[in-house]
C-alpha cells in the first residue's frame, strides 16, 4: 500500500504464533545462549520456574504473522527503527496473538513516507507480553504530471 493509502488508526488482528519448544531451544542456542533459555535445570531454579523464550524470538514470531497482512505490502522500502518492550515472560508452547495499529504517519520527502506501527501481543492467558513500535519507510504515489 502506498503511504497515502494508509490511515492513522488502521488496525489488523494478528494470527496466533506458537512458541514451539524445539524451535525456541534451537533459536536460543544460535542467538541467545543464556542458561535461562537453554538449561532446564538452571531455569527451574529461577523466579520463572521454567525455560523462557528469547525475547527477540517472541517478537519475530509475532512479526512473522503480522507480515501476512502487512500495511505496507510491496511499497515497503526499508525499516527505519524498532523498539520492543517485554512485559511478561514467554514460555515454550505459549500461543501469542496480537494487534497492529498505525499510530503515526510522517512525510519523508517527495518519494517516501514513514509509517509507525505499534504491535501489542498477548499470551493464551490474556497477559500482555510485549509492545513493539516499528517505523517503516514506504513509497509515496508518483506525483501526477500536468
Amino acid at each position: 500500500m502506498y503511504f497515502e493509502d494508509i490511515k492513522l488508526g488502521d488496525a489488523v488482528d494478528i494470527a496466533p504464533a506458537v512458541i514451539e519448544r524445539e524451535k525456541m531451544l534451537a533459536f536460543a542456542r544460535l542467538y541467545d545462549d543464556r542458561p535461562i533459555h537453554t538449561d532446564e535445570a538452571f531455569a527451574k531454579q529461577t523466579q520463572f520456574g521454567a525455560l523462557l523464550a528469547p525475547g527477540v524470538m517472541t517478537f519475530m514470531s509475532v512479526w512473522f504473522q503480522y507480515l501476512r497482512q502487512d500495511f505496507c505490502g510491496l511499497e515497503f522500502v526499508a525499516g527505519k527503527s524498532t523498539k520492543i518492550e517485554w512485559h511478561k515472560p514467554v514460555y515454550a508452547d505459549d500461543v501469542l496473538t496480537g494487534r497492529a495499529v498505525v499510530t503515526a504517519l510522517a512525510e519523508h520527502g517527495s518519494r517516501h513516507g514513514v509509517v509507525e506501527i505499534t504491535i501489542d501481543a498477548w499470551n493464551q492467558r490474556g497477559e500482555h507480553v510485549l509492545t513493539d513500535v516499528t517505523e517503516a519507510v514506504v513509497l509515496r504515489r508518483e506525483p501526477k504530471q500536468g
